[in-house]
């Protein structure tokens, strides 16, 4: 039997304002092996964001038990969830986040000194060149976020996800700001991710970008509505490294 890497039940958050009381997530059951591909859709309101936070270990439900990788990080204070997100979590994000100055070997670089990893200098830049060669960005290690293209700064984005080896993926909107070809690229790196075994949740509002995945679960009103098998859309780019054993250092 598969091992479940997010484990989720009876979760509720309650957001209040002045007297007002909103239920954004009002007794989600969720499950996620290891190895899975979810793609989280919903309307806006619908909690997906909320539900997004708490697996992100950003913020805690007022009630439940979110087990992430076999640790209840569910009453967790702040600074436990940020050891535990940047050990157990990586995160690609829309915007990609690169620091504008700084190499793409750098900014991949960079979950590795934080915390107590203990990484040294060397360990560091094998991780991180692996990553990227992962990603199928061999020969830009030195290049600047201003000197690649948008796909290609997406690419250093999950190269720097990838870094840290951790037990999910979590994509929030990541082909968001990218053309229908530099999406369907970036999908397929991910696609090629999940096929070496690692596990993705993907956030997104597109049903041509949840096709993807292998399982397409739908947040409406706080419950999930739909959790359901797909036939995953297959896709091939040219010029994407295969996926390739374990990051060094892991």
């Amino acid at each position: 039997m598969a091992r479940p890497v997010i484990e989720i039940r009876d979760l509720v958050k309650i957001y209040r304002m002045g007297e007002v009381e909103v239920r954004a997530l009002d007794g989600i059951q969720l499950r996620v092996d290891e190895g899975d591909f979810v793609a989280v859709m919903g309307p806006s309101g619908s909690g997906k964001s909320t539900l997004m936070n708490i697996i992100g270990c950003l913020d805690r439900p007022t009630s439940g038990t979110y087990l992430l990788d076999e640790i209840d990080v569910s009453g967790l204070g702040r600074d436990e969830r940020a050891v535990i997100r940047n050990a157990k979590i990586g995160f690609v994000f829309q915007s990609f986040n690169l620091l504008a100055r700084t190499s793409a070997m750098e900014n991949v670089e960079l979950p590795l000194l934080y915390g107590e990893l203990g990484w040294s200098r060397e360990q560091r830049h094998k991780a991180a060149l692996d990553a990227l060669h992962r990603v199928g960005l061999a020969g830009r290690e030195n290049n600047q976020p201003s000197q690649l293209s948008g796909g290609q700064q997406q690419r250093v984005a999950i190269a720097r996800a990838l870094v840290t080896n951790p037990a999910i993926l979590l994509a929030d909107e990541p082909t968001g700001n990218l053309d229908s070809r530099t999406s369907e690229e970036i999908m397929s790196i991910f696609q090629g991710l999940n096929d070496s075994g690692k596990t993705v949740v993907l956030i997104t509002h597109e049903q041509d970008i949840a096709q993807h995945a292998k399982r397409v679960v739908t947040v409406r009103d706080g419950l999930i509505q739909h959790d359901e098998q797909i036939e995953q859309l297959r896709v091939a780019s040219k010029g994407i490294a295969p996926p390739v054993a374990a990051v060094a250092g892991s």
